[in-house]
């Protein structure tokens, strides 16, 4: 309901989701029951969130959930509306339904292949190995003797296996005690900011970057402020200015190896500054090495974490799910230890433990060197996959697309030709069947997105690729 330039919403506050899921979920309530109609404007995030008592920060996220999702479309000088697209529904039609995600409106068609954001592909995990292994955790005398709850930091003996890993692998020198489990990458992100960071403080993020971590920077409380990305990754002149500019930044979140979602790895010269900016200025850096194992062309790179010191606070986020499947929701973080102990702290508050004989399992293919020959299988596997892939791009789109193959990752950035739109573009293919991540999912300003794609590969084998290219070089505007 509209009424002038305010909404009648209601929020129960109950803590049983964080706030601005709550704000978001009760606008397409009313959208739903047609009290709010296709083209309608939302009152302004200041405005919102002074009628609520909620942070503008707050409303913030939830306009850009619905933005993602295509609820809201924002024009730019003129404000947020309801997506012109929608069904127009009446409130009789509306009433008593629960909101539902806009993929499952009967308007648009589920897509028959999808173009991820980077996934692994599930069919490769070896599956037979790890339900070996966690028949034995599960029958292990440990666990069935067990009358208590394991530890809120996660099976030791997988801490103890990823402090070695991440030694070998990625030149880390920790120990057990460093290591956090946690379901995936995203409860490590949401720990690290909320450890790091009190309610209000600021965190600087990538531009185009992660949305989802930007959703849990936000669920803890943070202000986030975007930093461009160009060709050699985070502008750090730009980071530079900030942190002089800006008294309550207190952290830095960045993805070095493979940066999200534009592939491209950040220079030597420039993680050296990166690391002087965050000592001289007191910043933790929030180190997002989601996919270290797909490097393709020469040797990967050390993580910042490799040569951090006293001086300068890190918490390096891993993930075992871009490893093996998406299905697999184990990740961990890295941290000093009062840092660490913040996050285990805030971590118990919400899941006291995580899957231990799934860990235990984990922590066993670690240990008997499993983990390394499915990388080393997954590399070869996605590296044609890759080759494959910019063959098709460039011999069915190459005057529409231009596109770095990168060294690492399990996507492709593909940046349009001017004049084209990403938006539009992914719309049509949708149509088609074929679901594509255009530039806009990446964008902090909704406004002002890069007309691109992130085009993954990883999950799709040679067939599906070809066929996946089709659609999109046949959806094209």
């Amino acid at each position: 309901m509209i009424r002038g330039n305010a909404i009648a919403i209601e929020l129960k506050g109950d803590g049983r989701q964080a706030v601005f899921l709550e704000l978001a979920a009760a606008i397409v309530t009313e959208i739903e029951r047609g009290r709010l109609k296709p083209g309608d404007p939302l009152p302004g995030t200041r405005g919102l969130a002074r009628s609520l008592g909620l942070n503008r920060n707050t409303v913030d996220a939830a306009y850009h959930e619905l933005l993602m999702q295509g609820w809201l479309v924002a024009e730019p000088s003129r404000g947020t509306f309801v997506a012109h697209d929608l069904p127009e529904l009446s409130a009789a039609a509306g009433r008593g339904r629960r909101a539902v995600p806009v993929e499952t409106r009967a308007t648009t068609p589920r897509p028959t292949i999808n173009f991820c954001d980077g996934s692994p592909d599930p069919r490769l995990l070896p599956s037979a190995d790890l339900a070996r292994a966690f028949r034995r955790a599960l029958a292990a005398p440990a666990f069935l003797a067990a009358g208590s709850y394991g530890d809120v930091r996660g099976s030791p003996a997988l801490r103890q296996a990823l402090a070695g890993y991440l030694g070998d692998e990625r030149g880390l020198v920790i120990s057990a005690d460093e290591v956090l489990v946690t379901r995936g990458s995203q409860m490590a992100l949401f720990l690290a900011a909320s450890a790091a960071l009190e309610p209000g403080q600021t965190i600087a993020v990538e531009v185009p970057g992660y949305p989802l971590a930007w959703a849990a920077f936000r669920a803890a409380g943070a202000r986030i402020v975007g930093i461009p990305v160009d060709g050699g990754g985070l502008d750090i002149g730009r980071l530079s200015e900030l942190a002089l500019s800006e008294p309550g930044l207190k952290a830095v979140y960045a993805t070095p190896h493979h940066q999200y979602p534009t592939t491209v790895t950040l220079g030597a010269g420039r993680r050296l500054k990166l690391m002087e900016i965050a000592r001289r200025h007191g910043l933790t850096v929030i180190e997002d090495d989601y996919d270290h194992e797909y490097r393709f062309d020469g040797r990967p790179v050390l993580p910042l974490a490799a040569r951090a010191d006293q001086e300068l606070r890190v918490v390096y986020v891993g993930s075992l799910s871009k490893l093996l499947a998406p299905g697999i929701r184990v990740g961990y973080a890295v941290a000093s230890g009062a840092l660490l102990q913040r996050m285990a702290d805030r971590r118990e508050a919400i899941d006291r433990q995580g899957d231990q004989p799934l860990e235990q399992a984990l922590a066993a293919l670690i240990e008997d060197g499993t983990m390394r020959r499915h990388a080393r299988k997954a590399r070869r596997i996605y590296a044609e996959r890759r080759a494959c892939l910019a063959g098709l791009l460039t011999e069915a789109l190459g005057d529409k697309v231009s596109f770095t193959v990168p060294a690492g990752g399990l996507a492709l950035w593909l940046r349009l030709e001017q004049g084209l739109s990403a938006e539009s573009w992914a719309g049509k293919a949708a149509a088609l069947g074929l679901s594509v991540m255009p530039g806009i999912r990446f964008a902090l300003d909704p406004a002002n997105p890069p007309e691109a794609f992130r085009v993954g590969f990883g999950s799709l084998n040679a067939t599906e690729l070809k066929h996946a290219v089709e659609l999109l070089a046949s959806a094209c505007p």
